[in-house]
């Protein structure tokens, strides 16, 4: 959601802030623009629309310094236009902006700064703040952003530029996630580590309440009362090439297709198959505080939700303790029960979704110890949790999130077998389910070769406007995960549910013109799940149904089956979703729809 980009040292900056920006386009985003400071004054330049745009634009009316910042916008107050891109400046045009979050005060600060005299040009929340920094009286632009940003009630993560202090760069975050990137005789600013990644490895993640201040040759941290604070360097662990679609035509068919190695990246180093354990150290979690814990509550917002769903129930056949899933937009704003003895695992594949870092803060006043289950290392979520399961997935561009999905569900596994080995599991038990998990990548990359089948069932499916996904038992959530992914991406409207609720309501919808996917693998519900095949098929729906191999012929009562590797009935959503993913990436393109940078959506949701 936005992206930010800025740099300050010895090179031209338009290169390496359209650089930074094509790496954040991921995350979503309506307009582009940058600013330089060119030793006179500040230069603007943005566009509706792309950052190749904006790139045209500096083609013809270059902006030439050493030093600036840069941004996409995903629109939250004002229209996505060229006036409403960022960057804004003050009514003189010596101070210029960039911002991520949301400014819940800003019509007040508006009309109180309107009656002195100061002039709006957009529709957006974030010019009010530019303009607290110009009406601010202080003798430093630091001081300045940090009177401003004292009168702001919200969210944020911005960069500040003045004509007046050339040379210099500040920035500030709450709520928003923010960076600094360490290179040789120049520093960066950006939203996440993709933007910088091209030029340093070396990262300063900003923690709420931080005021950075960059000049060419120094770098410095403090707080709002202009205390000095140390922050530690962190490593990117990862490739260039991680960020690069390589062969393939979008990057989430790129991560579909990294699975098995994700999966294997997210168990390396945890399994302990012979002894029946695993190794979580990261967790921070000591065998008796885990005998303690009366329950799990499971906190996340989409597709980390449908992975807690199935992690609940993966965790409380392994433990015994009862889970609950809360959506972690609805939890903060619940009335608080005492969580003393609560696990709480806050789910999100970047570590900064705003709903979930909040609802994971009210679980930990109410009592609970808080664990963080994120990709991105250094995230305000894991740096805030008491500990933690890191996926270690990579990173993940595509805003419908494959990967990270199923790595979140092995987390979960393993989260289980370490709190149910310190519950009283058996060994044997454990060290069966393990090596059952070992299996899963090569199962994951057997099932990847149906989609030669997958492509053939996505042309009948193009045309609809509708679609129902069902399941029972664990796979239930599966269905839920599947019907989001079509909707997120190819914007035909569906909705998941359990197989048996069908008959409750919904089966009202079923005629010729309704696909229906049914998740149907080898459980304990299977034979259930087939009578509502049946009656789907009395309706005349159009079924697809994935299967385990082996467990049945449905081909005479359905239109299409593709049949996935046999593995555990836990396991089983793990190969379940993977033909999901391959429908959903194919009907879009069926569709024409831009897969990678689906409307209105972006990737890491960092306001409420």
């Amino acid at each position: 959601m936005c992206g930010i980009v800025g740099y300050i040292g010895k090179r031209e900056a338009a290169p390496v802030l359209l650089n930074g920006l094509s790496r954040l386009e991921y995350r979503g985003y309506d307009s582009a623009g940058i600013v330089i400071q060119n030793g006179k004054g500040l230069v603007t330049r943005k566009v509706a629309g792309r950052v190749a745009g904006l790139q045209d634009l500096l083609a013809s009316a270059p902006a030439n310094g050493t030093s600036g910042i840069g941004h996409t916008r995903w629109a939250t107050h004002g229209a996505p236009n060229q006036v409403n891109a960022h960057p804004h400046t003050d009514c003189t045009g010596r101070i210029a902006l960039v911002h991520n979050g949301i400014i819940e005060n800003a019509d007040a600060l508006r009309t109180h700064l309107e009656r002195k005299g100061h002039t709006f040009r957009t529709d957006t929340d974030t010019e009010v703040v530019v303009h607290l920094i110009e009406d601010a009286r202080a003798d430093s632009l630091e001081a300045r952003v940090a009177a401003a940003l004292g009168l702001v009630v919200g969210a944020y993560a911005i960069a500040v530029m003045s004509a007046d202090e050339p040379g210099r760069l500040v920035v500030a975050r709450r709520g928003s996630p923010l960076l600094v990137g360490i290179g040789e005789d120049e520093l960066l600013v950006g939203s996440d580590p993709s933007a910088v990644v091209d030029h340093t490895r070396r990262v300063v993640y900003l923690d709420d309440g931080d005021i950075g201040v960059l000049t060419p040759d120094s770098f410095h941290v403090m707080d709002h009362d202009a205390r000095v604070l140390v922050r530690s360097i962190d490593h990117i662990d990862w490739s260039i090439e991680a960020i690069e679609r390589g062969n393939h035509a979008h990057f989430m068919h790129k991560e579909i297709h990294e699975q098995p190695e994700s999966l294997r990246n997210t168990m390396r180093g945890r399994l302990n198959t012979d002894d029946g354990d695993v190794r979580l150290d990261g967790l921070k979690l000591s065998a008796e505080a885990c005998q303690q814990f009366q329950r799990v509550l499971i906190l996340g917002c989409g597709t980390s939700w449908h992975a807690g769903m199935i992690g609940r129930q993966v965790i409380e056949r392994i433990t015994g303790l009862p889970v609950d899933v809360e959506y972690a937009s609805e939890f903060r704003y619940q009335h608080q029960l005492d969580q003393h003895g609560t696990l709480a695992v806050a789910i999100s594949q970047s570590g900064e979704t705003a709903d979930t870092l909040e609802a994971m803060r009210a679980a930990r006043a109410a009592g609970a110890h808080v664990a963080g289950l994120v990709n991105v290392v250094g995230s305000t979520i894991a740096r805030e949790a008491d500990g933690g399961i890191y996926l270690h997935v990579g990173p993940e561009v595509g805003v419908a999130s494959t990967k990270a999905f199923t790595s979140q569900i092995v987390a979960l596994l393993v989260l289980g077998v370490y709190l149910g080995r310190r519950r009283g599991m058996p060994a044997s038990e454990a060290s069966a389910l393990l090596r059952e998990l070992e299996t899963i990548p090569e199962l994951v990359r057997e099932t990847l070769t149906l989609e030669d089948s997958i492509v053939e069932i996505a042309a009948d499916f193009a045309d609809a406007q509708n679609a129902l996904y069902l399941g029972r038992g664990v796979n239930f959530p599966v269905a839920l995960e599947g019907a989001l992914k079509l909707k997120e991406i190819s914007y035909v409207h569906a909705e998941g549910l359990p197989a048996a609720e069908m008959k409750h309501g919904p089966i009202a919808l079923i005629d010729e013109n309704m696909p229906v996917v049914v998740v149907a693998p080898s459980d304990g519900v299977y034979e259930k799940v087939v009578s509502n095949i049946q009656e789907v098929k009395a309706r005349g729906g159009r079924i697809l149904v994935i299967c385990s191999q082996g467990n049945g012929n449905l081909r005479s009562i359905v239109d299409h089956q593709l049949d996935v590797p046999r593995t555990t009935a836990l396991l089983s959503p793990l190969l379940t979703v993977i033909p999901l993913q391959l429908l959903a990436y194919h009907v879009a393109g069926l569709r024409g729809c831009d897969v990678d940078r689906p409307r209105n959506l972006a990737k890491s949701v960092t306001v409420e």
